[in-house]
């Protein structure tokens, strides 16, 4: 059976080391992903409980915390599955939960953290790992596990479908419910519609390029350890 990945036929000793199944790796992996799944769960069970200002509903329907599931559930699958045992199209999954974790934590600093805040430690273990070790963290792991498939032109766009379909859940719900998760897509506020379209198009332009970075660095990566 053909390998599902092409082989690794440059820089063969530094790309080894830092292969997915090293053991290192892989606990680093097992470190960081149960600890944004324990984070999101907690900011889950929490509102549950009504120990926040969201509804569980409402912390369902955040951008960080769906990402972020995501994101710490590819960790531990990749954590206890060996890569040639993983579809060719994994690492493009990874690619584009690097890029979900980089635009959370952007707009997080951006648009959503009170003025002050991203200068502050003394918060919410969950706020910290979810808003700043996981978007960090998600960008290395992009940049530093080996890998050897290429990605198109498509791939970052493709990536944005993601966050296209979650505007355009969170403004139906919203238009349903009267509630948006963040402040800059809430068309009830000053400003209205046209300020929110404004912004909203901004930050899409935004993701267009932050998409196609991660894209050609990860497609930089991959020519590290693969000619061909």
């Amino acid at each position: 059976m053909p390998a599902r990945t092409p082989a690794i036929n440059r820089n063969r000793a530094s790309n080894r080391a830092l292969h997915p199944d090293r053991a290192w790796v892989r606990i680093l992996r097992l470190l960081l992903g149960a600890l944004t799944v324990v984070a999101v769960f907690r900011n889950f069970y929490r509102s549950a409980l009504g120990e926040t200002d969201n509804t569980l509903p409402e912390s369902l329907s955040q951008f960080t915390n769906e990402a972020c599931l995501v994101f710490g559930l590819c960790l531990l699958i990749g954590t206890f599955i060996s890569r040639d045992r993983l579809p060719r199209w994994w690492d493009h999954l990874r690619g584009g939960l690097a890029f979900y974790m980089v635009i959370t934590g952007l707009i997080y600093a951006l648009l959503v953290a009170e003025p002050g805040e991203m200068m502050r430690w003394d918060l919410e273990w969950t706020n910290l790992a979810l808003h700043r070790l996981a978007p960090v963290a998600g960008l290395i792991e992009w940049l530093l596990v080996t890998m050897t498939v290429r990605g198109t032109w498509g791939r970052p766009l493709a990536w944005l479908i993601y966050p296209i379909l979650y505007l355009s859940y969170t403004w139906i719900r919203g238009a349903i419910v009267h509630w948006y998760p963040y402040g800059f897509l809430d068309p009830t506020q000053e400003g209205g519609w046209p300020e929110v379209l404004q912004t909203t198009a901004t930050v899409l332009i935004a993701f267009l390029a932050i998409s196609i970075i991660v894209h050609v660095l990860g497609n930089l990566r991959v020519r590290l350890a693969h000619r061909g």
